[in-house]
């Protein structure tokens, strides 16, 4: 049955609880990366020049090859970085969507008041974040450092234990 016009709706059902968007981390950014090729190209040309004044003028083919071979390895690294999660909770459910580079998102649904939050930590590698409900074990933030990881974890620990408490008194 529809609700009759002006009626408001109960905005808690409608809007996230908790929202976040996990991105990797950049250090490079597109003028640093102009600038560094820059560089690359100057000292590479440079190198091919000396070889070439000596006489050794298939250097620079190589030299050439170097700064092209960087260049794709650049691009395809900024490709990988283009990943993103986005974690939402709502009264009625956690949705974890991971959109790949290439822009295809997979979306996980958990329920919030069911889902464990487990971030382990390993021995001589990172920490790992994961999500464990009814069978189904989810990582996220494969890609933050351990530190962001801890906070993220944390947040994320915070607002489940009040979506649970307020789920057992009926509010959220």
């Amino acid at each position: 049955m529809a609700e009759p016009p002006g009626t408001p709706q109960d905005a808690s059902s409608q809007e996230p609880q908790f929202r976040a968007v996990l991105t990797p981390h950049r250090s490079l950014g597109p003028k640093g990366f102009m600038v560094l090729m820059g560089a690359i190209c100057v000292v590479s040309f440079g190198t091919g020049l000396m070889f070439f004044l000596m006489g050794a003028w298939p250097v620079i083919g190589f030299m050439g090859l170097d700064v092209a071979l960087i260049y794709i390895a650049f691009k395809l690294n900024f490709r990988a970085l283009r990943i993103y999660e986005t974690v939402d909770l709502s009264p009625e459910a956690l949705t974890v969507t991971r959109v790949a580079p290439n822009g295809r998102p997979q979306s996980w649904r958990f329920n919030p008041y069911w889902v464990r939050l487990s971030l382990e930590e390993r021995v001589g590698r990172t920490s790992e974040l994961s999500l464990v409900s009814h069978g189904t074990r989810l990582v996220l933030g494969s890609f933050l450092t351990d530190p962001e990881r801890e906070d993220f974890a944390a947040a994320l620990r915070a607002a489940l234990s009040a979506a649970k408490g307020s789920r057992l008194t009926g509010k959220f």
